[in-house]
């Protein structure tokens, strides 16, 4: 592999480019928009998370002699293809929703201006990117929300492949989780790393003993120790005998978890030990989340759910050409009129309608100037706009991508979710929690 993005992509990307240079329409001015036609079956709102990503790969979307000489050999294009695909870089505009920002079916979360050929060939990147991050984003939201505060942190990367994982970590921190285990994520994203050891460790020595001696050794009293690899009650004991009152943490990794942390708790605070604080894990997701929500636990780790998008590992979103310019320079409307796959046409800006309350109760989407166009609620103060450009002439934004990117869609998603309505944080199912309208 090289440091090129230029063949995350499918065949059929290029091959339209080629019969396009080939006919003379590649270089039509056209508008892509990437949005979801409908939530995951009971999903109430979705997280838009992936952005600051996806900016910086199509910045490295480029085709390098190894990517060339790859599609020479498998004879994907013409040899005049690959002389314009050798000079590829993307100029064109980029507007989109605010990565943190919450959306809704029809939502235009992504919109790409460019030449056809340049665009079209982004398609598999974009949605590989924005599928899969909003997919974990939007379920970490909903165990944020469930969690009442207390600190969750990701530890779900043996649950995915290596990149997934670090992706996951960014997405599950934009939507309000504190820590992810994964080095990785923590040194590309400045997200906070947290880890301890695991039941190997204990196992490896003569006694659970002489295990919490050896870590509390290394990282002193403050640590964590897991105390259900044997027998927990034996463990909570061991724990503070070895480390004293003032053990910073114990985990618990299994058993009938809201019984288990009350008689740890009890346990615990008998023993002196009442400020140690009491981490689960083992298989938690935002229901689990729930019926823990009135048990004396201090923190959280989520590994399987959050990684798979707590049962939709794929956010639903599709990336479809919305309009063109004629012959005469003007733009013309296009979309898809197949059943149950409709899609609506021209170019688009939007806006979230916000009572005196401060609650959400609207997504308007303004078919027409598009987001480089006239601000059609400018003069309305009820409506918050949602689309801000973020590339222009093919640069990103820097505001948008690195550690600072991160932070800046965390904090906006914080600010959002004291926007939507109640109803929205409510696990059974439910449609959209506010309506989206076009005008």
């Amino acid at each position: 592999m090289t440091g090129s993005a230029a063949l995350f992509t499918d065949r059929y990307e290029l091959t339209m480019v080629d019969a396009a240079l080939r006919d003379g329409t590649a270089h039509r001015e056209s508008l892509f928009e990437a949005f979801a036609r409908r939530l995951p079956d009971g999903r109430r709102y979705g997280i838009v998370a992936g952005t600051g990503r996806l900016l910086e790969l199509i910045e490295r979307f480029r085709f390098e002699d190894a990517e060339l000489e790859f599609l020479r050999e498998q004879r994907v294009v013409h040899d005049e293809t690959l002389d314009w695909l050798a000079d590829y870089r993307f100029r064109g505009e980029v507007w989109g929703y605010r990565e943190g920002e919450a959306y809704f079916p029809g939502s235009p979360l992504v919109t790409i201006q460019a030449p056809f050929a340049e665009a079209v060939m982004l398609e598999t990147l974009v949605l590989s990117v924005l599928n899969y991050d909003s997919s974990v984003a939007s379920a970490a939201a909903r165990m944020v929300s469930v969690a009442l505060g207390r600190p969750i942190a990701e530890m779900g990367s043996r649950r995915t492949n290596e990149a997934s994982a670090v992706a996951a970590a960014r997405a599950a921190y934009i939507a309000g989780f504190d820590a992810t285990s994964n080095l990785e994520a923590g040194r590309t994203w400045g997200i906070p790393t947290m880890g301890t050891a695991a039941h190997a460790f204990t196992l490896l020595h003569d006694s659970e003993e002489d295990a919490f001696r050896a870590q509390v050794d290394a990282m002193g009293p403050g640590t964590t120790l897991l105390i259900d690899t044997y027998d927990i009650h034996t463990g909570v004991e061991t724990a503070v005998r070895v480390a004293g009152t003032g053990l910073g943490a114990v985990r618990i990794d299994s058993g009938d978890l809201p019984t288990v942390v009350a008689a740890v708790r009890e346990q615990l605070d008998g023993l002196g030990a009442v400020n140690t604080r009491i981490t689960v894990t083992s298989d938690l997701d935002e229901f689990t989340l729930a019926a823990l929500s009135g048990s004396p636990v201090d923190a959280y780790g989520v590994g399987t759910s959050v990684v798979t998008g707590s049962g939709f590992p794929a956010a639903g979103m599709v990336y479809k050409l919305v309009a063109r310019r004629g012959d005469d320079d003007e733009w013309v409307s296009v979309a898809k009129a197949s059943t149950k796959k409709t899609s609506i046409g021209g170019r688009k800006n939007a806006a979230r309608r916000i009572d005196s309350t401060r609650t959400a109760r609207e997504e308007l989407v303004f078919v027409g100037d598009g987001p480089d166009g006239e601000d059609e609620f400018a003069a309305d103060d009820q409506l918050r706009p949602l689309m801000v450009r973020l590339m222009h002439e093919g640069r990103a934004d820097a505001a948008y991508t690195g550690h600072a990117g991160v932070e800046a869609a965390r904090a906006h998603r914080a600010e959002v979710m004291q926007e939507l309505p109640i109803e929205a944080f409510r696990l059974g199912r439910g449609e959209p929690v506010i309506p989206t309208t076009y005008r």
